[in-house]
This record gives C-alpha cells, sequence and structure tokens, in this order.
C-alpha cells in the first residue's frame, strides 16, 4: 500500500498540473532547508534523496575534489583577512580593485569550503579519488525536526510547488501563441477584461477588444492567444478578439477545404466589428473557393459572422494579377478601367458614376480595406472630371473626398399641404346667420340715422 505521503503527492500533480518528479524535488529542497536548520554546519552542502513511496530520506553532504593548491590558497587568503580585520586595516577590496585581471583569473579557480574538497582530505575518505569527482558523504539525522525547522520546510514547499506550476502554465501557454482558445468571460478590472481560460486567467486589454462588443460575465467566447510572458507574479497571457488572425483561425475551424489546405486564404484586412475582406484561392479546379468558404445557404460564413457579433465579412477571389485582384478587392462595386504602376505600386480606377461612392464605402472603408488586401496605393475616380477622386495607400484614410458628389445627396421635398381642408357649409344652412346679420345691420343704420332726423326738427 503507497504510503500517505505518496498519495498526497498524486494528488498535488492532479490538482496544480505538475510532474511528480517537481513535487520529489521539492520535498527534498525542503528537508535540505530543515536539515541546515537544525543540524547543519556553515559548510556543508546538503543534498537529500528522498524516497516517496516508502517516506525515508537520506541526507548527503556533495563536495567537488580540487588540486592542494586552491586549498592552500585559501588558507593563506583567509589568514592574511583575518590579520588585517584584528589591525584594524581596510579589506583587500581596494587592492582587487587594482588588478582586475588577476582577480578574474582567480575567480574562476576559487576554493570553496562549503563546494570543494582538497585532494589530500578526499582520498583521506577515499583512497582512489581523483580531481573533478564528487564525493558524497552521507550524514546522520541526530532526532526529529523542530518547529522552527518543520515552519522552514513548510515555506520551501509552498514557494517551490507555486514556481512549478507557473513554470509549467507558462511552458505550456507559451506553445499555444498564435492559437485559438476557448474561454470564458469573469469579471471587468477598469477597461480590462479577465478571460478563464481552465486553469488560468487571461488579460483582454482594451487596445484587443472589440468596440461594440459586450463582454457580460459568463459569456463563452473564443479567443485569439497574442502574448505570453513571464512576470514576477507568474505568466501573463494577452488574449485578443481584434486580431486579424482571429479570422484565419475561425476559417480554418469552420471550412474544412482550408483546414485541409485545398483552399489558402491569401490575405486578411480587417476593421474590428465593422468589416473585413478576405482573399482566397485554390488549385483544384473543381473547387469554388469563395463558394466553399460561404456554405450552403450561407451557413458556413454565417457562423463565423455570429462568433464575430455581426461583422461583415467579403470573400474575394485571389488573383496573381494586381489589376485583377484590386478589381476583386473592390466589389461589390463595378471597375469600369484600371491602371497600374508597378514601380509605385500604385492603381488608378475609374468608375462609374453610379458606383464612385459604393467603390469608396462608408467613411472610405471598402477602399480602405481593399488598399490593406492588395498593399497597394489605390486612387478612385468618376466617370466624370468634376465628380473628383480618392486616393488610398495602404488602409490610410482617403486623402480627398468627392468634390460634388457626396455618398447620399438631399432631395428637397415641396410642403406638404394640410390633410384636412376647412369645409365650407352648404349655402342652404347660413340663411339664419345672413338674416341675423341683416337685422344687425339694419338697426345700426337706423340708429347711425337718428341724430341726423333730429338736426332736421330743430
Amino acid at each position: 500500500m503507497a504510503s500517505p505521503i505518496y498519495q498526497a503527492i498524486k494528488q498535488i500533480c492532479e490538482e496544480k498540473n505538475i510532474k511528480p518528479e517537481s513535487v520529489v524535488e521539492t520535498i527534498e529542497a525542503a528537508l535540505a532547508a530543515a536539515y541546515r536548520k537544525d543540524f547543519g554546519t556553515k559548510n556543508q552542502n546538503i543534498k537529500v534523496e528522498f524516497n516517496p513511496e516508502s517516506g525515508d530520506f537520506r541526507v548527503f553532504d556533495i563536495k567537488t575534489v580540487v588540486a592542494d593548491e586552491l586549498a592552500a590558497k585559501y588558507e593563506e587568503e583567509k589568514k592574511e583577512r583575518e590579520e588585517r580585520i584584528k589591525e584594524g586595516l581596510p579589506e583587500e577590496k581596494k587592492e582587487r580593485e587594482e588588478k582586475p585581471e588577476e582577480i578574474e583569473g582567480e575567480e574562476e579557480l576559487k576554493f570553496n569550503p562549503k563546494l570543494n574538497l582538497s585532494l589530500t582530505e578526499a582520498r583521506a575518505q577515499k583512497a582512489d579519488a581523483e580531481l573533478d569527482e564528487i564525493i558524497k558523504t552521507e550524514l546522520e539525522v541526530p532526532g526529529a525536526f523542530g518547529r522552527m525547522a518543520a515552519q522552514t520546510a513548510k515555506q520551501v514547499i509552498i514557494q517551490k510547488l507555486r514556481e512549478a506550476e507557473r513554470d509549467t502554465l507558462f511552458n505550456e501557454f507559451k506553445g499555444k501563441e498564435g492559437e485559438l482558445l476557448q474561454g470564458v468571460v469573469q469579471r471587468f478590472e477598469g477597461k480590462l477584461v479577465l478571460v478563464d481560460l481552465g486553469h488560468v486567467t487571461a488579460l483582454l486589454p482594451p487596445e484587443e477588444q472589440i468596440e461594440k462588443e459586450k463582454y457580460t460575465p459568463g459569456t463563452r467566447m473564443k479567443f485569439y492567444l497574442k502574448e505570453v510572458t513571464m512576470t514576477t507574479k507568474g505568466p501573463q497571457i494577452i488574449v485578443s478578439r481584434s486580431h486579424p488572425e482571429i479570422l484565419r483561425k475561425l476559417f480554418t475551424f469552420e471550412i474544412p477545404e482550408i483546414a485541409s489546405g485545398v483552399v489558402k486564404i491569401r490575405a486578411i484586412a480587417r476593421e474590428a466589428g465593422s468589416r473585413s475582406k478576405i482573399a482566397v484561392s485554390t488549385e483544384d479546379e473543381n473547387i469554388d473557393p469563395i463558394g466553399s468558404c460561404i456554405g450552403q445557404r450561407g451557413t458556413r460564413i454565417q457562423t463565423i459572422i455570429n462568433e464575430l457579433s455581426g461583422e461583415k465579412i467579403d470573400i474575394v477571389q485571389w488573383s496573381d494579377n494586381i489589376g485583377e485582384l484590386i478589381t476583386n478587392a473592390l466589389s461589390p462595386a463595378k471597375i469600369s478601367s484600371i491602371e497600374v504602376n508597378e514601380a509605385e505600386k500604385s492603381a488608378s480606377v475609374q468608375v462609374k458614376a453610379d458606383q464612385l461612392s459604393l467603390a469608396i464605402g462608408r467613411g472610405g472603408q471598402n477602399v480602405r480595406l481593399a488598399a490593406k488586401l492588395t498593399g497597394w496605393k489605390i486612387n478612385i475616380q468618376g466617370a466624370a472630371a468634376h465628380e473628383g477622386a480618392v486616393a488610398v495607400q495602404d488602409g490610410a484614410a482617403p486623402t480627398e473626398a468627392p468634390a460634388e458628389k457626396p455618398a447620399e445627396i438631399p432631395v428637397e421635398t415641396p410642403a406638404e399641404e394640410p390633410t384636412e381642408k376647412p369645409t365650407e357649409a352648404p349655402a342652404e344652412t347660413s340663411t339664419k346667420k345672413e338674416r341675423k346679420n341683416k337685422k344687425s345691420k339694419t338697426k345700426e343704420a337706423a340708429e347711425e340715422a337718428k341724430p341726423s332726423e333730429e338736426e332736421e326738427v330743430k
């Protein structure tokens, strides 16, 4: 039956994902520290051999055999140093600064009583001892370890296990850089999003987030592993949702033709959260690369769009002919003509008046993505000279907007007439009002006429 300590080692290995050899080395280092604390001396190089199945351990003092001259020289320097201290003289540091070259040579062959043993002393223990041989002298444990030694061993075990766990995590995720990982959003720390990748927490910085995407705690997403670095607090894992390569990984995962290599992704241009363009090609004439990526009724591409929170994706045909490639990259706009300048890596594109705004895109997005995809500077001109031109180089913003042709022209519409017109009452219905008006008018006329009649009487 396995010992309790062996069962504890197996449990630690399963929980921390650490190799059993690392745990055994940790226990040996802890036992060595405990022995040195209670029973060791200054010049002992303590090493412990631990048997996890039985729980027994053996303690050794390990030293390397060196020439007697080095040991004698060390003893002389030690006596001189002690005499200087007694006489109150300064130490040898100043003298060593004056002759650095000699000191460097001496440091390479310096005798250390903790690690080295002279040849004479070694042959006293072992008759056939030779230079550079390692002498292991077994030491006895006088009694049980004390409380302080046990506390020291505990601290060493905790520290060593933590270091082993960090190294294991770093080596595991360092080999996964550039891969797509499944993660769960944990919580926010300011603008920083913490992502749970299983037994480690990754960081999603603001610059790697999609602007309009919501990261609700508990949401499961796919993340692109961008970078893994080792810090004082352990491995730091940076993931991304805005990296262009996440598209390549999603297409490889969702589309079998790309995973098998029949269809190849030649270039990617992306504005995360808004729109992307991908150029694909194939050497098999019987396969449509664009149709393979879209899938039947768009099922394949729709899965990728849903994973990227509705980001629009344009799939275009790759071509070694740069003119044809630029024409495909500017789709859905239709190109009238194109002139290519290979020396300057620029192209002048002519489009009809009704295709100009479509070729440029909203805010210049379509032509900007086309320039990123091809790596060429693209100048777009309308059919008429007064419609202006737009130049974009490798994803930059348009340098000039169309002079007289905005994307949307407001149309003035005449003011709307009131829906309900005032209705006039029929003539027959207004007879009573007319009679009243006549009576009031005759009455007023009579009152005005009275003063004139009195004057006549007078």
